[in-house]
């Protein structure tokens, strides 16, 4: 367990250095129209609380000139195959939704991230090769990875399992559960409201740091034993937290089953990732035999439990202010 509490120590500080922003994803909404081969009118239709007007700003592809009192923009023939893309995405805002209307009727939506933030300007539906809800694998290892509170969970749990097939048995519970009510929100079946659901998802996290204490002490308990049923249970409120940037985003109906696949491929991507990373890391410590001071080997359980209080303080009182 020494090896494992280094590790973990250097992940958690890594962490903590972004508690302060805890994600969680944001969207904004642009449509753009075609008004003409050579002329299209946009504008935001959807934001959070700061317009994204204000956070953002298009930039259009070269040998396209904008005309910002009407919103309008001209492009000249070689321009339409053109990329375009939007400054200032990935920080007040995760994520856009660019709807394009073509003038033949036909339309598609493109999704712009920190990650992604291009897309490519055509004249027409048809000329569009590139399938737009491929975008979401993006979206999804970049939602897992911005998350550090999906993290943090995760973190934790890693710290109570210590066999290895436990710990596939615990990760694989966690992902089967976040994956069905991903689903079961995107399409409707189930919805949780924000604020008590990004309470409880504080209040997993929380849950978890005394249970790592005990497992630190030799202690014991159904979370330590079975840690697997606690993943698999916080799990599907984890999922619903994934689906909540999703299911915002107003795509196509016939685009949503390979969006929802793509975008939870992407959240697997990224946790797997972040696990394999503190194997690798653990396995680093081990050939290089580092040793550290016992109170900074047991600090990674005491941040997980401090930043699961300040998250489930937080955010328990917005939701108290939301109801009085």
């Amino acid at each position: 367990m020494n090896l494992w509490r280094r590790v973990f120590f250097l992940i958690t500080l890594a962490i903590a250095s972004s508690a302060a922003v805890a994600h969680e994803m944001t969207m904004a909404e642009m449509e753009l129209r075609q008004l003409s081969r050579t002329e299209f009118q946009w504008q935001w239709t959807a934001s959070g609380n700061r317009p994204a007007g204000e956070e953002m700003t298009p930039v259009w592809p070269e040998g396209c000139s904008e005309e910002r009192e009407n919103n309008l923009v001209r492009c000249s023939e070689a321009a339409l195959g053109g990329k375009m893309s939007i400054k200032g995405i990935g920080k007040s805002y995760s994520a856009a939704m660019i709807k394009f209307y073509w003038l033949d009727g036909q339309s598609r939506a493109y999704t712009v991230s920190g990650s992604q933030p291009n897309l490519r300007l055509y004249a027409a539906a048809d000329d569009d090769t590139r399938g737009g809800p491929w975008t979401y694998l993006h979206l999804g290892i970049e939602h897992i990875l911005l998350g550090v509170d999906h993290l943090l969970f995760v973190l934790g749990l890693l710290l109570i399992v210590g066999r290895r097939w436990m710990l596939v048995k615990t990760i694989s519970a966690f992902t089967v559960a976040h994956s069905i009510t991903l689903g079961a929100a995107t399409f409707g079946i189930a919805h949780v409201a924000p604020l008590p659901l990004n309470a409880s998802i504080a209040l997993s996290i929380l849950f978890l740091g005394p249970e790592i204490v005990r497992c630190w002490r030799g202690e014991t308990s159904f979370t330590i034993r079975h840690p697997w049923v606690v993943a698999f249970a916080f799990g599907l409120l984890h999922g619903f937290g994934f689906a909540s940037g999703l299911a915002q985003l107003g795509l196509p109906s016939e685009e949503i089953p390979l969006a929802l696949l793509l975008f939870n491929v992407g959240v697997e991507i990224g946790q797997l990732g972040f696990v394999i990373g503190i194997l690798m890391l653990a396995r680093a410590f081990r050939l290089t035999e580092m040793h550290w001071p016992k109170l900074m080997e047991r600090l990674p359980g005491y941040v997980v439990g401090t930043l699961g209080a300040f998250w489930t303080i937080q955010r328990v009182g917005m939701l108290l202010r939301s109801v009085i």
